[in-house]
């Protein structure tokens, strides 16, 4: 009963030619997917590189006393620009251990690599745009062992809109669907996801966000939901360069508890 809810817990930049190519000034602003769960509609400039992870990541979900301690030792997402509006990505968790204990029922834990997940952002709009919009489909690759995976090929596709509001405040909104593996593993059914995130920029270099999240998960043995409440703050500390912590607080008891992370972010 834990697999589903792990998963949901844990679990995405304009474009220009490479900075050896042209003047540090015209390329476009570092842009990451992190922090919170809203998927930025920016793609990473052509031929350069960029990396966003965790650095530590903990998520406590509990029921009837139960309770789950996801661990995730980082959780990089490295990402290519291939064109002025299209980036490829990979993600994947090196090590994460999930441990469930109380209840008086004793304890137990598994530890072990993450599945992998493969995607392409393509960006519909002009980088130069006001509001932007983008499109993410994405395929998972089951790497992880059972117990941490479900050790099913899974995807989706993600959408996502950005909207400056003017006054430093700005609004993504990132709608989701995923084709799931059942929880008896002998079938598929839909997830419904979605992300509501207001940003603000408080000062040159420091950005705020909170966010409204849901997932809706259609399992034929019992439909899941899931509702969250998130925070981040990011500091760009160089132009290429970001640090960034969030916590996410569930809302209902399907809903982990509570996860915090800290993360970092960078190109070249």
């Amino acid at each position: 009963m834990f697999l589903p809810a792990t998963a949901l817990a844990q679990t995405t930049p304009d474009t220009t030619p490479p900075a050896a190519a042209v003047p540090p000034s015209d390329v476009p602003a570092l842009c990451t997917d992190r922090p919170t769960k809203a998927t930025s509609a920016c793609t990473v400039p052509k031929g350069m590189v960029q990396i966003e992870s965790d650095l530590i990541n903990f998520t406590r979900l509990e029921v009837g006393g139960v309770k789950v301690d996801t661990v995730l030792y980082t959780s990089p997402t490295i990402k290519y620009g291939i064109s002025d509006s299209t980036d490829i990505e990979a993600s994947i968790t090196p090590y994460e251990t999930i441990r469930v204990h109380g209840g008086g029922f004793g304890s137990s834990s598994i530890g072990g690599i993450g599945d992998l997940y493969l995607k392409i952002k393509q960006r519909l709009t002009d980088p130069s745009a006001n509001n932007q919009l983008a499109l993410l489909p994405y395929i998972k690759i089951p790497t992880a062992k059972l117990g941490i995976g479900n050790r099913k090929v899974e995807g989706g596709l993600i959408g996502t809109g950005q909207f400056g509001l003017g006054g430093g405040f700005s609004l993504t909104a990132s709608p989701e669907i995923d084709l799931l593996a059942d929880g008896d593993l002998h079938g598929r059914h839909v997830q419904l996801v979605g992300a509501l995130s207001l940003g603000k920029a408080l000062t040159s270099s420091v950005s705020a966000s909170v966010e409204v999240w849901t997932a809706q998960n259609f399992d034929p043995a019992g439909t899941v939901h899931q509702y969250s409440i998130d925070g981040g703050l990011a500091w760009v500390a160089r132009p290429n360069l970001q640090f960034d912590v969030g916590a996410n607080f569930g809302l209902n008891q399907a809903t982990p508890d509570v996860q915090v992370y800290a993360g970092v972010s960078t190109r070249f």
